[in-house]
Order: structure tokens, then sequence, then C-alpha cells
């Protein structure tokens, strides 16, 4: 069953919003990873003609969020332990580096971000989710002082909110993210570097060991049913 997908309202340029709404549908898995995407498909759900779809499918493209399916046509880029493994190794370096100087400046992370993330862990939205995640992440990086830190998280973001948004999809993780979340904020306010880097690392780690456990789980589980099923 295709992706319900929201219609864009009337305006002379869609190229941008067609973007948004396949990026937000691709991380947040309402698409999924495999999933053939047809190009008069898309325009008709949304409501917008097929030029701005096509424009949108080249920047997808462009990005490796979306790639040539096999015979013809275009499918999302499958997830795989790789990809994962190496956004993870960045993010990690990253967010460690990121801690590590906002706690040298006892930096007191808005506590409203981990409160309101708790409280959408316990929701459906994957999208919000994926949104607070990053907000979290996002206020340690401006408060490390180093804006170099913030510009290269995104230009890998849109990657990343692929990566999130498939971790926050296993309910076992969420009320675990947020927990790590909370340590982090706490050793950054306590000005505990070593700490506060050792927690940023470590939470990176997590995620990506449990969310390649969990696609290899499905994969076996998948495997199984087609052996049965035979």
């Amino acid at each position: 069953m295709p992706a319900k997908l929201l219609k864009i309202q009337a305006r002379t340029d869609y190229v941008d919003e067609v973007y948004r709404v396949l990026l937000d549908a691709i991380s947040e898995g309402s698409i999924a990873p495999g999933t053939r995407i047809v190009q008069e498909e898309i325009a008709e759900q949304l409501a917008v003609s097929r030029s701005p779809v096509l424009q949108a499918f080249r920047l997808l493209k462009k990005d490796g969020l979306v790639e040539d399916a096999p015979g013809r046509g275009l499918q999302v880029t499958p997830l795989n332990a790789d990809r994962i493994g190496h956004l993870y190794e960045l993010r990690g370096a990253l967010d460690s580096l990121a801690a590590r100087l906002a706690a040298r400046k006892h930096v007191k992370i808005e506590k409203s971000l981990v409160t309101n993330g708790r409280k959408l862990a316990k929701g459906t939205d994957i999208r919000a989710m994926i949104e607070s995640d990053m907000a979290f992440h996002t206020a340690i990086y401006k408060a490390s002082g180093n804006p170099l830190i913030f510009e290269n998280a995104r230009l890998h973001w849109m990657h990343l909110r692929r990566v999130m948004g498939a971790v926050h999809q296993v309910v076992g993780q969420r009320k675990t993210v947020w927990d790590e979340h909370a340590a982090i904020a706490e050793a950054i306010a306590q000005g505990d570097e070593e700490l506060a880097a050792e927690l940023s690392l470590q939470h990176a780690e997590f995620a990506s060991e449990n969310l390649v456990r969990h696609m290899s789980e499905a994969i076996a589980t998948v495997e199984g049913n087609q052996r049965t099923a035979t």
C-alpha cells in the first residue's frame, strides 16, 4: 500500500515542498527503504504536476536518498549496516566534541527538550520524535561555541534523519534514548568534560548497534516466513 502523503497547497513553485514531503516520508519510514517510487503516483497524491516531482526526485537522488531501481525507475535507498556504521562514527565524533566543549562552559541544556522528548516517545508521531531528537543534539552543537560542528552535522542531517527515524520506530529504544540524553545534559551542566564526551560517544555507538541488531532480526524474520511459506 503506498504511503499517504498530504496534498500541497496551490502555489507557483512546488519543488522544495515536494522534496520536503518526500524527505519526511522517507525519514519517518512511511515510504520504506527499497520501496519503488513512481512519479505519476506521487504527483497525483500531492495534487501537483509531474515536473516538480521529477525535480524533487533528482534532488533526492543527488542526496543519496533514492537510487535507480532494478530494471527501471527509482527506489528509496535501502539502509544497510555499513552505511549506519559510517554515519554513527561521524555523528559520535561530532557529538562527543560538542558535548566536551559545552561542558567546558557548564552550559545548561533546556530541560524542556528532554521533557518534550520523553512525552513524544510515548506516542506514535515518528516525525515529531525525529525533530525532538535533532533539537536536543542541535542545542549541544550550538552550545559548543564551535559553529563548524553544527555546519558539518547539517551536511549529513538528511541521512541522520532516516537513521533516527529507524531508531525511534523500535519502541523499546525510545525511553533509553531520552535517559541517555538526560545523562549527557547533566554531565554538561556539571562541567564534566570527560563524562559528557564519553556518554555522547556511547550514545551514538549504542544507537548504531541496536539498530543494526534490529535490522538483522527483521531480516531473519522475513527469511523465516519465506521458508515457512515454501
